[in-house]
Formats: C-alpha cells, sequence, structure tokens
C-alpha cells in the first residue's frame, strides 16, 4: 500500500516552524532567519519515497492581525487546521502556552492527529521541560508530545518517523519528481527577501515585497529583473544605501543562493519602487499572491 498525507505545520511567530519545515524535506524551502513573521505564506515542501508521499506545509505564525497582508497570513494559518491528515503545533520553551488562546481553540477541537513539538528544549532544564508538557497535556489533551531541539536536530528522526506511522493509506497527491507547489519565481521573491530581513533593522523588511518581472531561463543560465517595493520614499533611499551599496550587498548575497538554489548562472537585476500602503490594500496584495475573503 501507498501512503500520503498533508502534513502542517503551525504555531506562533519565532518558535523554529521554518528551520523544522527544511530539515524534514531536506531542502532550503522556507525561509528561516531570527525574526518573526518571515513566513507570509503557506509553503509546501513534499518528500517521496517509493510507497509515501508527505507534503508538508509551512505557515506564517499565528499572530492578531493589524492590517490586511497579516488577515491574509493569518487565513493561511487557518487553512492549515482543515486539510491536515497529521497537524504540528509547534511551541519552544520561552513562550507562554496560552498565547493565541483562539487558535488553540480549534486546535483542541481537531480530530487529525496533533502532535506538539516543543523546540529549543537546549534553553531550559528538564524540571521545567516537564512542567511545560504538563501544560501542554492540559491544553491539548488529544495530542503526542516530543520535545525537541531543531538547532541540534535532536529528536528530529523521532518527529518524521511518527508522521510515518501516521499517514492513512492514499495515492500520491502529486508528481513523485515534484519538490513544492510553488513555481520557481516565487523562490527567487523569497531568496530576496530573505537577505533584506537579514541586512535592514526595525520596520524595513516589514514594509517589503518582492516581485519578479523577468524569468528568462537557458540550458546554463537565468536571467532575472526583480522589484523591491516599499510603502515609502525613505525607505527606498535605505534599501539602496549610499551609492547604490546596501541594495548591492543584498543583490550579490541573493545571487549566490539563487545559483545554489537553481544549479545555474544567475544574471540578477533589482529595482526598487514605492508602492504606497500595499500592506493594507486589496489590489495589491492579490498581484503579490495573498488570499483574502
Amino acid at each position: 500500500m501507498h501512503k500520503a498525507g498533508f502534513v502542517n505545520i503551525v504555531g506562533n511567530p519565532n518558535v523554529g516552524k521554518s528551520s523544522l519545515m527544511n530539515q524534514l524535506v531536506g531542502e532550503k524551502i522556507s525561509i528561516a532567519t531570527f525574526k518573526s513573521q518571515t513566513t507570509r505564506h503557506r509553503i509546501m515542501g513534499i518528500v517521496n519515497t517509493p510507497d509515501m508521499q508527505i507534503v508538508f506545509s509551512d505557515t506564517p505564525g499565528v499572530l492578531k492581525p493589524n492590517y490586511k497582508l497579516q488577515e491574509s497570513m493569518l487565513q493561511f494559518s487557518e487553512s492549515a487546521l482543515q486539510d491536515a491528515d497529521v497537524l504540528l503545533y509547534m511551541t519552544d520553551v520561552v513562550e507562554k502556552g496560552d498565547k493565541n488562546m483562539e487558535f488553540l481553540q480549534k486546535v483542541q477541537k481537531m480530530r487529525t492527529p496533533v502532535i506538539v513539538l516543543i523546540n529549543k528544549i537546549d534553553l531550559t532544564t528538564q524540571r521545567e521541560l516537564e512542567k511545560l508538557v504538563e501544560t501542554w497535556h492540559s491544553l491539548l489533551p488529544q495530542a503526542e508530545i516530543i520535545p525537541m531541539s531543531v538547532t541540534n536536530r535532536f529528536n528530529v528522526d523521532v518527529v518524521m518517523k511518527r508522521i510515518c506511522d501516521l499517514l492513512p493509506d492514499s495515492p500520491p497527491y502529486f508528481d513523485k519528481d515534484q519538490l513544492t507547489d510553488k513555481p520557481a519565481r516565487f523562490f527567487v521573491t523569497e531568496i530576496i527577501r530573505e537577505k533584506i530581513l537579514l541586512y535592514y533593522d526595525k520596520e524595513i523588511p516589514y514594509s517589503v515585497e518582492v516581485s519578479v518581472e523577468q524569468f528568462k531561463e537557458t540550458d546554463n543560465n537565468i536571467h532575472i529583473n526583480a522589484v523591491i517595493f516599499v510603502e515609502r520614499e525613505s525607505q527606498k533611499g535605505i534599501i539602496i544605501g549610499a551609492q547604490g551599496k546596501a541594495l548591492k550587498k543584498v543583490s550579490t548575497a541573493a545571487r549566490k543562493d539563487l545559483e545554489r538554489f537553481f544549479g545555474k548562472s544567475i544574471y540578477l537585476e533589482t529595482f526598487v519602487k514605492v508602492d504606497k500602503d500595499w500592506r493594507n490594500s486589496d489590489a495589491e496584495l492579490r498581484t503579490f499572491g495573498y488570499q483574502l475573503d
């Protein structure tokens, strides 16, 4: 028999969801930085073996929305509760268990298998961890609980084994050679956005969206034109930097990652444009691929 299913990773921002997803899939599918709200979309990574297909989903961190972009991000997280065959609810040893109770109450009502992953256990003591496990047993009595450390790869294999045990019998949902549900252009925008998250401070990374205007591929190379959108003229100046040095640094780092990702020589041109208040514009958010009611 062939097994297949959707394994969706949910939880609050910055608990390690994207890092776990990349380890489980074995490829860098999701942006993983130290900053919260890094993931904005629901991103699928597909693991195939001859008798199994696991469709992992990384989702944005659960938060109370302050603008329309965050409303769309919350929708991606909530949609992951509806089609999961196995739900991985990720937390860590730092955050309080009752954070975002509204979302947690939806998880409590689920009938599909739920595994609570308590990440970053290397940052706590055995006694504190035992207390945390008790807390999560009371919050989600139906769930299994697995303490882990994604950074140290501790118990990642245990999580994978439990997922394999819980997968339902099913034919594959995607072609067996498919790694993700996202097109190549999506990963270009994510890799550029990751560099902006790493290199700029404060509000700048959260005011930025990236769009690919040209993606021309040959056997040996790819020519990419990408536009970095910001909300204000002052942000445009910060992104470009003195004599264009900041933008050049981002572009160079992104190009190196893109060459690794695609296995080809990359010619990358980046431009910066102002698109006022794009985070609250239905039309702009749809253009950037966000789902809205």
